[in-house]
């Protein structure tokens, strides 16, 4: 048998992977306000209201504007994106039907859920959760093509992604297709299958792991 297909997984300083409102509608009154923090001039027909509305506009802007936390190093923490219990089936398809809106971009076949490479792919983001470590290889010394052999996938492996981060399964998406190793595994034209899964830690950092195979 060939050599198992190694991936890098992405890197950044942050999550090891780097990646990423609407004003109200104006009032249909005729008028003019300016709030100077805490002064208001009004021009219109009902002073009384304009002059209550200006104040809170001008509260609003003197208002102090909540900072970001900051690490140790000084550098703002990240934003933890959250996956509530119930969430887990919406959080896999959005991430499949993202993916093969990339694939059929590109005119290639969709590929479909493996519940056996979603188990290799869970049994992986726990692991590198366990070992604190974004790699391809399992604390038991297993390698991509092991763990596949190991829940019964008789198939071809076709290459596996992995991130440690904070972010969400479509910014980590995101990322992975900016980088051309990467990328290749999820638009392989042989690829028919897909595994996905994570574990996220009680810090809310996430280790994602995808897994393609034919």
């Amino acid at each position: 048998m060939g050599p198992v297909p190694q991936f890098k997984p992405p890197s950044s300083l942050a999550d090891r992977h780097e990646s990423r409102l609407n004003p109200d509608p104006a009032s249909d009154m005729t008028a003019r306000t300016a709030a100077n923090c805490g002064r208001t001039t009004v021009d219109g027909m009902d002073r009384r209201f304009l002059l209550l509305q200006g104040a809170a506009l001008a509260l609003a802007a003197c208002a102090p504007t909540t900072a970001p936390t900051l690490g140790p190093d000084g550098r703002p923490l990240p934003k933890v994106y959250w996956i509530r219990p119930g969430d887990e089936e919406e959080v896999s398809f959005r991430l499949l039907d993202s993916v093969n809106t990339l694939r059929a971009a590109r005119s290639l076949p969709p590929v479909t859920f493996d519940a056996r490479l979603n188990a290799a792919a869970a049994t992986h983001s726990r692991d590198m959760a366990v070992q604190n470590r974004p790699w391809h290889f399992g604390s038991d010394g297993s390698s991509p093509l092991t763990r596949v052999q190991r829940v019964g996938f008789t198939g071809r492996l076709v290459g596996e992604l992995i991130s440690e981060t904070y972010e969400t399964e479509l910014e980590t998406l995101a990322t992975w297709m900016n980088n051309p190793d990467t990328r290749n595994v999820i638009m392989d034209p042989s690829a028919r299958l897909i595994g996905f899964a994570w574990f996220q830690e009680p810090s809310g950092k996430i280790w994602w792991t995808l897994v393609t195979g034919a």
